[in-house]
């Protein structure tokens, strides 16, 4: 007992003119609704073999289109006893014994939809009459989440806990819709009157628990995108990563509510609306970034910068060679005392400012000893201070002395 195929795809052609009496989807189901009932159209509507035309009940002979993106579910009693997850068109038949209970494809879900179907299927005999449900297949949009005071997360790039405020808001889908109806759905949308079951219904107290739940895996969440080393550690990459945070949200759901294994959902991407980090998060990326701004080719090229505005400068003002170091490092002034400094000679370099050559030789200056780089020292300042080997204060001295602040 249940179905026959008659074509796949969509009702067109020499079909079209038979059948005119089917059932489709409700007209009007808004993008957010996961379940929606089946009803009549045609010319007949309900006064041929469609007998029980006003309900979304087929009896025997009904004719039924199970349109792209969508799988039809019937039920008897709140027992499922058939799926439908290929599209095309059907007949519902009692009598033949060559009808099947399930349809349900080669496409992505088949796999998950067959294993399911052992678990969930009636135990005994479908009458003639069955509850006819469509479940949406496609990407279900504008679910939001969203915190209303700090979350945490250890920060693998940071090294230690950082902390914001955040919205977005995550797009749905209905992987195994066996699972979803027999396991989530409530009962009172699974009657011949039942309004769809729609997500962004605000009375819709299953989607309100899916939010709290996503809510409350936010945290998991961030911590395995920027603990994956595949992501680059970066939240700074989480808002245009809609993706690869939504990879990382589904695992964290699924793994404190299991909603692929018990409920057959899975998040498919994210939109970042806003996230707002706490003071202390925002002060560690601000150091982060004058460390960055001093590594590597860029640092060196403002050192370059900064040697050259001072030997202009004590051109301009003829002080003298050594009003060039004024304003720099003593570190960096010593490299180049150094880099002056003619080897094997004895004799001493004497810059040409402005055309007009040094009143006196400079002095030769000793070889200064190699500097060490200021990221590499800031960083084990900061692991000091984590280790609590040092004071904030003197921390802060050091930063403010090897950024030049």
């Amino acid at each position: 007992m249940g179905f026959i195929k008659a074509f796949t795809g969509a009702l067109g052609g020499t079909f079209a003119d038979q059948w005119l009496d089917y059932y489709m989807p409700m007209d009007g189901v808004p993008a957010t609704a996961a379940v929606f009932r089946a009803v009549p159209k045609g010319t007949n509507n309900g006064r041929g073999e469609n007998t029980k035309g006003n309900d979304n009940i087929i009896t025997n002979k009904s004719k039924i289109l199970v349109p792209e993106g969508t799988a039809l579910i019937t039920l008897q009693d709140g027992q499922i006893t058939g799926m439908i997850a290929e599209p095309g068109g059907y007949e519902f038949n009692s009598d033949d014994p060559n009808s099947q209970s399930l349809f349900a494809g080669d496409g992505i879900v088949s796999s998950l939809i067959k294993s399911s179907w052992d678990k969930v299927k009636f135990g005994g005999q479908p009458g003639a009459q069955q509850l006819a449900f469509y479940v949406n297949l496609k990407e279900i949009p504008n679910n939001k989440f969203g915190t209303q005071a700090e979350i945490y997360w250890d920060d693998a790039f940071f090294g230690t806990q950082v902390g914001a405020v955040t919205r977005g808001t995550y797009t749905l889908k209905i992987v195994d819709p066996l699972l979803f109806v027999k396991n989530f759905v409530p009962q009172k949308y699974l009657t011949a009157t039942a309004e769809p079951f729609d997500f962004a219904d605000m009375d819709n107290d299953a989607a309100s628990q899916l939010f709290n739940e996503v809510v409350g895996s936010l945290s998991a969440a961030f911590s395995n995108y920027t603990n994956d080393p595949s992501k680059g550690n970066r939240m700074s990459k989480i808002q245009g990563d809609q993706i690869g945070f939504a990879q990382s949200l589904s695992q964290a759901v699924d793994e404190g509510y299991q909603w692929k294994t018990d409920r057959g959902l899975e998040i498919v991407k994210t939109a970042i609306l806003a996230i707002e980090y706490d003071e202390d998060t925002k002060a560690l990326m601000s150091d982060v970034k004058k460390a960055d701004a001093l590594s590597g080719a860029r640092g060196n090229s403002f050192m370059q910068q900064s040697v050259a505005r001072g030997v202009q400068a004590a051109g301009e003002n003829g002080g003298g060679a050594g009003m060039a170091f004024m304003g720099m490092g003593m570190g960096a002034a010593g490299g180049m005392m150094g880099a002056m400094q003619q080897p094997n000679t004895g004799s001493t370099y004497q810059p040409n400012f402005g055309g007009q050559q040094a009143a006196a030789p400079v002095e030769a200056a000793p070889q200064a000893a190699p500097q060490e780089d200021p990221t590499t020292k800031l960083l084990e300042m900061k692991k000091l201070l984590d280790a609590g080997a040092i004071s904030e204060e003197e921390y802060n001295q050091v930063k403010a002395k090897l950024l030049g602040l």
